[in-house]
């Protein structure tokens, strides 16, 4: 561990990307992180796809706050399974879904139908008709049979009816009532960088509070904490251009100086720091797009060849992209036979 005084922050060196850190004393965690290469990747893969071409612009910044908030979360409750993010609803971003696995590889995707005006306000991506949802999914890496993932989904407006228009909002609002847990989240994102704040006030009696019930003291404590909320107030004073600019150690030392913070250093025996640095990474491959077409069943796979010579399918993460003929999608359903593409749809 280092130690960050009222004194100043120690120099922090070869930090992961992911910084968790303590209040000394305090029932209140932190993490903070920055991405640069990762984010970077996801956009470029965007950008080259010739069938989407590039965000645009408030879909970049909001994908881009719900990938940092995404690594966020996963780094928070260490989950060993993947953390699905995910926002739908009635705009014209149709979806969009950041998937972060244990060791947090990242893929990020959203849904684009329509056009969309540079200065578009989240309710006006999402939420133009109020059924809007937000969801964070937890699927176990080993499921058990009959088991299935952890689900909790939340409106995007508040009990007023109006309209959230910042995504952190949003996922507060989800920690606090399917959570129980008071949480702070500060995101920002341009074209370069993607990042974000997680403060949160640890569960009085330590307990993980994942699905789990609180005591009622535990209830009535929410939002009284003098500690947590003073902290929550300086979190929320970070501004865009400080999260996406300013170094980690800096970014804490504004925020924080008076407070005695400890910088959470994972041992380096132990292998957990290899988890602390999100990377781009798709898990789509040959065989799930087979499962996929196999899905769909042999008549309507015959249909799209009668249609077409291959089916194509590209991978909407990483731009990849799959291409069955007749005979591998043959293949794909025991070697049965499937009628040869008709003559005008040979070249």
């Amino acid at each position: 561990m280092q130690t960050v005084s009222k004194m100043g922050l120690s120099k922090l060196t070869k930090l992961s990307p992911v910084h968790p850190f303590i209040f000394e004393g305090l029932p209140v965690r932190g993490f903070l992180v920055q991405m640069h290469e990762t984010w970077t990747e996801i956009l470029s893969r965007r950008r080259l796809n010739p069938e989407t071409g590039e965000y645009p612009k408030p879909v970049r910044d909001l994908l881009g706050e719900m990938t940092a908030a995404a690594v966020l979360l996963q780094s928070n409750i260490r989950f060993d399974g993947a953390l699905i993010l995910q926002i739908w609803g009635d705009g014209p971003v149709k979806v969009a879904m950041v998937e972060v696995q244990p060791d947090l590889r990242v893929r990020a995707t959203a849904k684009v139908v329509g056009e969309i005006s540079d200065n578009a306000r989240l309710s006006q991506l999402i939420n133009l008709h109020h059924q809007g949802r937000c969801s964070i999914t937890y699927d176990p890496q080993n499921r058990q049979p009959g088991q299935q993932p952890y689900q909790g989904v939340v409106p995007l407006e508040r009990d007023n009816g109006l309209s959230y228009e910042r995504f952190s909002e949003i996922l507060e609002q989800y920690m606090r009532r399917s959570e129980q847990l008071d949480t702070t989240i500060v995101l920002a994102a341009d074209d370069v960088c993607c990042a974000g704040i997680l403060i949160q006030r640890m569960p009085i009696k330590g307990r993980d509070n994942l699905g789990g019930e609180q005591l009622v003291a535990e209830q009535d404590a929410m939002d009284l904490n003098e500690d947590y909320n003073r902290i929550s107030i300086l979190t929320n004073s970070l501004t865009t251009k400080e999260l996406l600019t300013l170094k980690s150690e800096e970014i804490l030392h504004r925020l924080f100086w008076e407070e005695r913070v400890t910088h959470l250093t994972p041992k380096e025996d132990s292998g957990a720091a290899a988890t602390l640095a999100p990377y781009f990474g798709c898990t789509c491959s040959r065989a799930r797009v087979g499962s996929m077409i196999q899905g769909l069943g042999l008549e309507e796979a015959q249909s799209i060849l009668d249609e077409r010579e291959r089916i194509d399918v590209s991978c909407d993460f990483c731009g990849a992209n799959y291409l069955f003929d007749a005979v591998d999608t043959a293949q794909l359903f025991n070697h049965q036979v499937l009628q040869p593409p008709a003559p005008d749809v040979l070249q």
